[in-house]
């Protein structure tokens, strides 16, 4: 992993973002590309030639300015930081930066604090979720001692579930970080007895031809309620998970149940999501 690309607003969740993805840069000796998108209005760009050079230039101006103070930081200092400015208006375009610029995956701020329903659904952060090819790394609060030790990849084991898991492989191997794996059994979605679970278990990991490793499978009465709890007992750095391309964030997680919003209430831990076929 060599570059890192960071979308900023200049709020305090982009720094959020920033911050980390500078401890991540520092122990992988990685480039951070920062982007602004100015989301210039129709009604600027309708104008005549040299009034529309005029204001776009303003803009840009104005954009480059508020970058020297939002990157003189000295958890950035060492670390090769480049900025681009563009003027999209749609987050989903952001995985055309990413495909251009060669980018590892990103790291977003996400606002709001009411979990990760709320924080995602409609949000800019979803559409960035939803469409980059590339994994995305959510950050929704301060994470100084930010490390990636520990990882918790939540799955339902499903063939559509095994390129998300080779990529977060990838990744625990790149920081050293154990890979923990997790099935939440739950009465109402999906119900299995162990021994089906275990089955489905050991066809995923034929499939996806690698060495079959543990999993823990834990019983609760949702998805969001037990991934949440379980992730209290492990002293985890990241909750991973599989997103399932252009649906809304909801329906990302286990085939079509949500992570739901008491994960990032209550855990308030990072989420890292990696795209499915």
């Amino acid at each position: 992993m060599k570059k890192i690309l960071v979308p900023v607003d200049f709020s305090k969740h982009s720094e959020y973002a920033l911050h980390v993805a500078a401890i991540i840069a520092k122990k992988i000796q990685a480039e951070i590309i920062v982007l602004h998108m100015m989301g210039i209005s129709e009604a600027v760009l309708s104008k005549d030639e040299d009034q529309e050079y005029e204001e776009a230039k303003y803009y840009m101006d104005l954009a480059r300015k508020r970058f020297k103070p939002f990157l003189n930081k000295p958890y950035l200092e060492q670390i090769k930081v480049r900025e681009i400015i563009q003027n999209y208006k749609d987050f989903k375009e952001l995985n055309t930066v990413a495909q251009e610029q060669h980018i590892d995956f990103i790291v977003m701020g996400s606002h709001g604090t009411s979990g990760l329903s709320d924080a995602f659904v409609g949000s800019n952060t979803e559409k960035v979720v939803r469409s980059a090819d590339v994994p995305v790394l959510v950050i929704k609060t301060p994470n100084s001692g930010f490390k990636i030790e520990n990882i918790l990849f939540a799955c339902d084991f499903t063939e559509s579930s095994i390129l998300p898991y080779k990529n977060v492989r990838e990744f625990a191997a790149s920081f050293s970080a154990k890979l923990n794996l997790i099935y939440i059994n739950t009465p109402y979605y999906d119900f299995s007895s162990n021994t089906e679970i275990e089955e489905r278990i050991s066809k995923f990991f034929y499939k996806s031809n690698t060495i079959e490793q543990e999993v823990t499978i834990y019983n609760d009465y949702s998805v969001e309620h037990g991934l949440m709890n379980y992730s209290k007992k492990g002293n985890f750095d990241i909750i991973a998970i599989p997103t399932r391309g252009r649906k809304p964030f909801a329906h990302f997680l286990l085939g079509s149940r949500s992570i739901g919003e008491d994960i990032a209430n209550h855990a308030n831990l990072p989420v890292l999501t990696l795209k499915s076929k």
